[in-house]
């Protein structure tokens, strides 16, 4: 394998629409209430995607240095463990989208935060920082959150509430509660995604030592909580639209129909190998379910 694809296989380019769904919902919110700025837009897809290399970068890099990352692992295999990537040249390449990741984040701060006060502007300051640093703590370090049971839980902030809740308050420069809700829709199918993940590699990681929220609960329980994840996703964003003006934003609920039949195979799976697939299908229809949310909120 060439090293160009040896990196774009490491950059995980498939988890960019996920990571994409939560600045595109809050985005188109914000430009169904007549904010919008094409600068912010922009930089706030180019930020995510930085941000998402470098959590894939990191993670590739951190379980392989800890081991977790073997020859029992279900999922694909990863750059550093495959040795098409040294451990030296992906701490590197971590260090490269980390200042490249504040580079533009500090640039979408400077355009989004006009007319704002010194106070916010510190304040994304520190959010960014902690956008990076949660990028890589992930499953680097001593202290990895991601061995500790706290994987999901930044999940929903970083992919929901953050992203959502975020970049809706730089175009309009303001917070309103109502946002919150389809913000803990992204959050909560965004850490479907991560218990998929997670269930697949459960035996592997209790193995190696990785304590997922799957690992602590058992199959069985982390099964429901996939089921409760899904559904607390549509109860979110139901209740939010029902507040909308336009019906048409009720289309955003057509990814659920195929969500439940998911979540359905999921309660069947007896073979871990089996939730492989179905993470790109719950990682594919977040991201619809963004788009049509954005389409039928602004028609």
């Amino acid at each position: 394998m060439s090293k160009v694809k040896a990196w774009l296989k490491a950059f995980r380019l498939r988890t960019l629409p996920l990571s994409l769904s939560g600045i595109i919902t809050g985005s188109f919110i914000a430009f169904e209430k007549v904010y919008w700025n094409s600068s912010i837009f922009i930089f706030s897809l180019i930020t995510t995607i930085l941000f998402q290399i470098l959590s894939n970068l990191a993670n590739d890099l951190g379980d392989s240095l800890k081991g977790t990352d073997n020859d029992n692992r279900l999922g694909p295999t990863r750059s550093v463990q495959s040795g098409e990537i040294s451990k030296k040249q992906m701490r590197n390449a971590v260090i490269l989208f980390s200042i490249l990741s504040l580079a533009s984040s500090s640039w979408l701060i400077f355009i989004g935060t006009t007319n704002m006060g010194t106070e916010m502007i510190w304040f994304y300051g520190i959010l960014a920082t902690l956008c990076i640093a949660a990028a890589i703590t992930y499953t680097v370090g001593k202290k990895a959150y991601g061995y500790h049971g706290f994987g999901d839980l930044m999940v929903f902030i970083f992919f929901g509430l953050v992203s959502v809740l975020g970049v809706y308050s730089l175009y309009s420069k303001q917070f309103e509660w109502m946002n919150i809700l389809p913000a803990c829709s992204i959050g909560l199918l965004s850490t479907a995604v991560l218990n998929l993940n997670n269930m697949r590699d459960i035996q592997n990681d209790r193995n190696s030592g990785k304590n997922t929220v799957v690992v602590l609960m058992g199959s069985n329980y982390s099964k429901l909580y996939h089921s409760l994840l899904i559904t607390g996703a549509f109860i979110c964003s139901f209740y939010y639209m029902v507040d909308c003006t336009s019906s048409y934003v009720f289309i955003g609920l057509i990814p659920f129909v195929f969500l439940f039949l998911h979540v359905r195979k999921v309660m069947a799976v007896r073979d871990p190998k089996e939730f492989d697939p179905e993470l790109k299908k719950v990682a594919l229809l977040t991201f619809a379910h963004a788009i049509l949310t954005s389409i039928g909120l602004n028609l």
